[in-house]
């Protein structure tokens, strides 16, 4: 059964891996890879990535991406979004500590944050207005 807008939303909102899929090209399936990211109030989902990965090329090239997010209990539920990147920008170290707090236990944050501004090189931040939605919960099978 496809899930109200309220019920999407609330379970797009919560800190799920989300599968990120972009399109890779002539005779190449679409790149699909796991991702933290963010959905904001105003309906905007955000990612951080490396400014040189090839996720952000593609992105950048293709100018949209889908993420996909699933659970398997208490029931069976996805939650897929697709839509046009509206901005990248620069990332900033609160935007990367934003972001790892919503995956990282308290604990573990700083130290996260203070490894990955060193040693992953300049991040990006990509914003997407999601345009498309596709949901269900299929109970408990």
């Amino acid at each position: 059964m496809a899930l109200n807008r309220e019920e999407r939303e609330q379970f797009f909102a919560e800190p799920h891996v989300a599968a990120l899929a972009v399109d890779a090209g002539a005779d190449r399936a679409p790149l699909t890879v796991p991702v933290w990211y963010q959905y904001e109030p105003d309906g905007i989902v955000w990612i951080l990535t490396g400014l040189d990965s090839r996720k952000n090329k593609l992105i950048s090239t293709a100018g949209r991406f889908s993420l996909m997010v699933d659970r398997l209990e208490p029931t069976i539920r996805y939650v897929s979004v697709e839509g046009p990147v509206i901005d990248t920008t620069p990332a900033t170290r609160e935007k990367l500590h934003e972001l790892s707090a919503r995956y990282l236990p308290a604990d573990k944050v700083d130290g996260y944050v203070d490894f990955a501004w060193k040693e992953h090189g300049e991040q990006v931040i990509i914003r997407m207005r999601p345009e498309h939605w596709l949901s269900s919960d299929l109970g408990s099978i």
